[in-house]
Order: C-alpha cells, then structure tokens, then sequence
C-alpha cells in the first residue's frame, strides 16, 4: 500500500513496475523521467527505508523543495507540549 503523506499532498499519478537486470540495474520508464526532468548522466539520490526504496531526484534548493511537506495541522509540537503537561499535572 502506498500511503499518500510520502507524496506531500499530490495524489500518485503514475506507478509502473521495473525489471532488475543482471548488474542491478533498471530502468525508470519514460513518462516518470519526462516528469521528473531526469536527464541521462544526472545522480539520483537512493534512500531505503522500512523496505520502500526510493529513487529521488536532485533539486536545485532542497530547503525550498522541502517547504510545505509538512502538514500545517495538527501541529505536532502544540500535541507533545499537551502530552508533557499531562505527564507533570
């Protein structure tokens, strides 16, 4: 199952299977690299998580792409300060 939070708040649009080849490489097929501006020579970074990989492309400024991933509510730190001073009263 692929849970949407990993995609921010856009809906998975296109998801396609590989094949590995024998020196463990596959191909991203053609609609996701036109997508994703990925260009033949261009690095991607891989990150395997919780046995989800992920193929990540490389941005200009990874602060701005990161802006706005996170939801706005419920704020996580108005929930733990809640919880601290529940473990206090």
């Amino acid at each position: 199952m692929i849970r949407p939070e990993f995609f921010g708040q856009k809906r998975l649009e296109i998801m396609a299977f590989v094949k590995m080849l024998a020196k463990g490489q596959v191909v991203i097929p053609a609609k996701i690299r036109k997508r994703c501006h990925i260009a033949p020579g261009d690095k991607l970074q891989l990150m395997e998580y919780n046995g989800i990989i992920y193929l990540i492309p490389p941005v200009d400024d990874p602060i701005k792409a990161a802006c706005g991933l996170l939801p706005k509510k419920p704020s996580l730190s108005a929930q733990l300060l809640k919880e601290r001073q529940k473990d206090f009263a």
